[in-house]
């Protein structure tokens, strides 16, 4: 069965009393922003509605809250009157973002990424080119070595010089520092499209990639309104959209001091945004305008920007947008800094989010 529900599609597989109420009540959580009351209302409405425990053998919401108890993915307070999610929980939620939105995670060495550029490295490449002085002659290209010593020689009279030597390319890995930038504008959750939750699905499952396949990279995140704040992995599930600007300024700023004390041989941002930057900072007081493109906003955008670039951080933006003068605006944006950007749908955000962080080259648009 397939359904809607707050604009997140929703699947009912039969995989046993609780898993089927589990995989429900994980995404409804996400949705409420860790409101477990809430999420079990929802989910209870939706029992309702389709019937789900109808035929589950008088399995009912009671048995199941029961056994999230028992099983260890939420605990109630000193006070016995509140029940909050546990670490359990919390790795239950980011493995069921990673499976939804990656669902074949990459092949290939962990712990490692492939750079867009050729040297000495660790996976040889069927490239050839000819032998330097100081490679490595476990990368030789024997055939190609051979065939430029007959072209001078024969079987009476063979000869090699250092002249035919190939080797093979190698793929040169690297580990990077990432910064995520998530909007919390009020703007993501206008307009009757739930743009957080996929923003905040994408955070869980870039955070468990990195932390199960590439535990030399590091991951950061920031959250972004009227100013930028760093948060932690644990506090996503609780994010909210509040009645807040944006400030896209501050955010960049933010990042960029957070990946200026990172030693990684790559840093990079990714930014998730649905909106125009309508807010910065100035002596100590908030200065607005949520009417177009104020150019005094945008320019202070760009001057972080070209920070960026001037520190070597690659910024890549995620546009959940459809609006043309705010995709010119990101367009500029991306030539100044030599970033890249995404147009994407939230039901689409995922993959590209973390395709492009395991190809971590750049995709021409």
């Amino acid at each position: 069965m397939h359904f809607v529900f707050a604009g997140q599609q929703f699947n009912i597989s039969d995989k046993g009393p609780f898993d089927t109420l589990f995989n429900l009540f994980k995404k409804l959580m996400l949705i409420s922003s860790g409101d477990i009351d809430q999420a079990l209302q929802w989910l209870s409405e939706l029992d309702k509605q389709y019937g789900i425990t109808k035929n589950m053998d008088g399995y009912g919401m009671g048995d199941f809250i029961k056994d999230l108890e028992d099983k260890g993915y939420i605990k109630k307070d000193e006070e016995g009157l509140r029940a909050n999610i546990t670490r359990k929980f919390e790795a239950e939620i980011r493995q069921d973002a990673f499976e939804e939105i990656f669902k074949n995670p990459p092949k290939g060495p962990i712990g490692e990424h492939s750079s867009n550029f050729v040297g000495r490295g660790k996976d040889i490449q069927p490239e050839t080119r000819a032998f330097q002085g100081n490679d490595d002659l476990t990368h030789l290209d024997a055939t190609g070595t051979l065939l430029n010593a007959f072209k001078h020689s024969d079987l009476d009279d063979f000869s090699l010089h250092q002249d035919d030597l190939r080797v093979h390319e190698t793929e040169v890995h690297t580990s990077i520092a990432t910064v995520l930038l998530i909007d919390l504008s009020h703007s993501m959750i206008l307009y009757g499209e739930d743009r957080i939750t996929p923003a905040k699905k994408v955070a869980l499952a870039l955070s468990e990639l990195i932390m199960k396949n590439y535990q030399k990279d590091s991951l950061d995140i920031v959250a972004f309104g009227n100013e930028a704040w760093q948060i932690e992995v644990s506090d996503l599930p609780y994010l909210k959209v509040g009645p807040y600007h944006t400030n896209t300024q501050a955010a960049l700023k933010l990042a960029r001091h957070i990946l200026q004390r990172k030693r990684h041989a790559s840093k990079q941002v990714f930014m998730i945004t649905d909106g125009k930057p309508s807010c910065m900072l100035e002596n100590g007081q908030l200065y607005t305008n949520s009417f177009g493109l104020d150019r005094k906003i945008v320019n202070k955008v760009f001057d972080e920007g070209m920070a960026c670039k001037r520190d070597k951080i690659q910024v890549t933006t995620f546009m959940i947008a459809r609006d043309p003068y705010l995709q010119d605006f990101v367009r500029e944006f991306t030539e100044l800094n030599s970033g890249r950007a995404y147009f994407a749908s939230p039901n689409h955000l995922g993959k590209f989010v973390l395709e492009d962080y395991v190809r971590n080259r750049k995709k021409k648009l």
